[in-house]
């Protein structure tokens, strides 16, 4: 072979080397980027992002917080001095039981009711601090001088449900969505991939070790890198765990029917059968089991059989948490903090709630009658009738207790109640007349909403529409044209009536379906309506879903910058007034939409709760209703 040929095959093959090279190394790094993107898919689906900060100073201190009744969920030692964690903010007591400070949700703290309390040194500071966690707000830390925030950007992980601090500076909290979370000081992540997507009750042991109590699935027991559930199959009463408690080897789960005990993390057997168990404290002597109803029972574990029916009394309910300090045992129910005898029946309240001016926290109405009084409706609890100076009159009985809209009607100085068991009216001095249900005509008892309609009223009920006048009452539902059956919101402009359902939106013109209006027919964005209300010479419609939409008079729906999006406005929570339109939101604040500029914004900050339930307006201020109290607000603050 010649010489040059030689020359040729050896360049063929060192070319041929280095293209092979390059493929290998090609496939090396498509394999490393594959590996290092399948790493970091993993991690993203385990850690959170969080930013940890000053507490911010709150943006509103102009919003005025109507005192609504202090619950006592948790209480915790800190520097010799009892702070007491409820939904309404936070109580700091001197070992006397004097109240030192009050920090309130909305005003000192964000707008997020408190739901867990405890001390411990996390990693990330340098001294013990009080550990505060909020429903949807992160976690607070306070060393006695000042907050700080860690707050994860993901809402799942916002939304905690239990604390626990470990003795390494971890801690560990549960989430309503994903599970187990732990925060080192430098990152969040999930403990345990066996513990992520569990809707978590509890807490209870350490992070090799731990116990977790769930809404459904029972007890979950999380050692040597593996997780055992235990449920009904298993001997569990029930599969709701309220409780937890450890001590020594034995561990206790208070569910919703009965305590479950295990021994060296096996199911043994159940005490206190039927006794809905809201909090435990387990001593090596006796278990101490609080309850929905029934008090704090006492059950002796020692030299005779349990005896669940003797304790030291049955005058408390709702018990949240029980806890030793010193040599004696406390009880935090829900209208106060007190120490238990025993030895005997009985025990004594050291710390109570305060005075308040509501009857209730869970807000699901608001109007202002032509006196101006305020008329305050709840979700479970009846009215409050708050006079600008004078006593406040609770009303509550069969008919008069889950308050869905209050209508006042100027011309005859009425006020109509519409509520889950019929339509209630009430004459100006607040005493009830009548009763409507569907014995009286109504096709429905349960009134989803009532609006001034012509000569008479229209009733908005989950079967249709009843419209009630002098001739009597007469209904129409799918049958007669109606998108749909179930209605939750009216609207009212001249002989316009505009019923918003759970299918889409109906236009009637004096009583007469002249339209209907859903994602199929045009371009409404989301079927389920919660809110109408006309804005000049168009309607600002409400939904469940895509928030809120415009509704011209040729029929065409269009989306706001700001005002809609994917979200939920509440049912019946939007109102008018000559300079805003606002919304309340499930979670997401109040919209607040400026007539003259024509832009919407949001506000959070100064609220009890970011899930804005009611709204009224009266003498320069809003009335902002919530599911966590009520805040009024003057108008001019809400210029941004």
């Amino acid at each position: 072979m010649k010489r040059s040929s030689i020359v040729s095959v050896r360049a063929a093959v060192g070319a041929g080397a280095v293209v092979a090279f390059a493929f290998a190394a090609l496939v090396v790094w498509r394999s490393s980027q594959a590996i290092r993107s399948a790493s970091e898919d993993v991690r993203a689906e385990h850690e959170f992002r969080f930013v940890a900060q000053p507490l911010p100073q709150p943006a509103n201190a102009g919003f005025e917080l109507i005192s609504s009744p202090a619950v006592f969920l948790q209480a915790a030692r800190f520097e010799d001095h009892v702070y007491i964690a409820g939904p309404a903010g936070l109580l700091e007591y001197t070992p006397e039981g004097a109240l030192l400070h009050q920090y309130a949700v909305g005003r000192e703290l964000p707008g997020s009711p408190l739901i867990a309390v405890a001390t411990g040194a996390l990693a990330d500071s340098r001294e013990p601090e009080l550990v505060v966690a909020t429903a949807n707000d992160g976690l607070l830390a306070f060393n006695g001088r000042s907050f700080r925030q860690i707050l994860p950007t993901s809402n799942d992980a916002r939304a905690i449900t239990a604390i626990l601090p470990a003795p390494s500076g971890h801690l560990l909290f549960g989430t309503k969505k994903r599970g187990v979370l732990v925060y080192d000081g430098k990152k969040i992540t999930v403990l345990h991939r066996t513990l992520d997507s569990a809707y978590v009750t509890g807490l209870a042991g350490n992070e090799s070790d731990l116990w977790v109590g769930t809404l459904s699935s029972g007890v979950l027991h999380f050692h040597a890198g593996a997780t055992e559930s235990f449920s009904e199959a298993q001997g569990l009463p029930d599969p709701q765990v309220l409780s937890l408690a450890i001590s020594g080897d034995t561990t206790y789960a208070g569910t919703a029917a009965g305590v479950a005990v295990f021994n060296n993390g096996r199911f043994a057997r159940v005490l206190a059968p039927g006794v809905m168990a809201t909090a435990l404290l387990a001593t090596p002597a006796q278990l101490y089991v609080g309850s929905e109803d029934q008090g704090v029972i006492l059950i002796p574990l020692e030299g005779r059989r349990p005896n669940p029916n003797q304790g030291p009394g049955t005058q408390l309910s709702e018990v949240h948490q029980l806890f030793v300090s010193g040599d004696a045992v406390f009880a935090v129910a829900r209208n106060g903090l007190y120490r238990l005898n025993p030895r005997a029946f009985g025990e004594q309240r050291v710390l109570e709630t305060g005075p308040n001016v509501l009857t209730d926290r869970n807000i699901s109405a608001l109007a202002v009658d032509s006196i101006g009084r305020l008329w305050v409706g709840y979700f479970d609890r009846g009215l409050d009738l708050l006079p600008s100076d004078g006593r406040v009159t609770h009303i509550e009985d069969e008919h008069v207790f889950c308050v869905n809209r209050i209508l006042p009607d100027a011309k005859i100085g009425a006020i109509n109640v519409a509520t889950a068991n019929g339509l209630v009216r009430f004459d100006n001095s607040g005493s009830e007349q009548q009763v409507l249900t569907r014995a009286d005509g109504l096709i429905a008892d349960h009134v989803t909403d009532v609006a001034a309609y012509r000569d008479g009223l229209a009733l908005a009920t989950p079967a249709g529409l009843t419209f009630l006048d002098a001739s009597g009452a007469r209904s129409m539902y799918a049958f007669h044209g109606l998108v749909n059956n179930h209605v939750y919101a009216l609207g009212v402009s001249g002989d316009e009536l505009m019923a918003g359902t759970l299918g889409g939106l109906s236009v009637l013109n004096k009583g007469d379906i002249t339209a209907n209006y859903t994602t199929t027919s045009s371009n409404l964005k989301h079927n389920w309506i919660t809110a109408v209300v006309p804005v000049g010479s168009e309607w600002m419609v409400g939904t469940y879903g895509a928030g809120i939409l415009g509704l011209d008079r040729s029929g065409h729906f269009h989306s706001f910058e700001v005002g809609s999006g994917q979200f939920e406005v509440n049912p019946n929570a939007m109102l008018v007034t000559p300079s805003y339109v606002l919304a309340g939101t499930l979670g997401e604040g109040l919209f607040v939409y400026d007539r003259q500029s024509a832009r919407w914004s949001a506000i959070r900050d100064g609220l009890p709760s970011s899930n804005v339930t009611a709204l009224a307006a009266a003498n320069g201020y809003i009335y902002v209703g919530t599911d966590n109290g009520l805040v009024r607000i003057p108008e001019q603050k809400l210029h941004l």
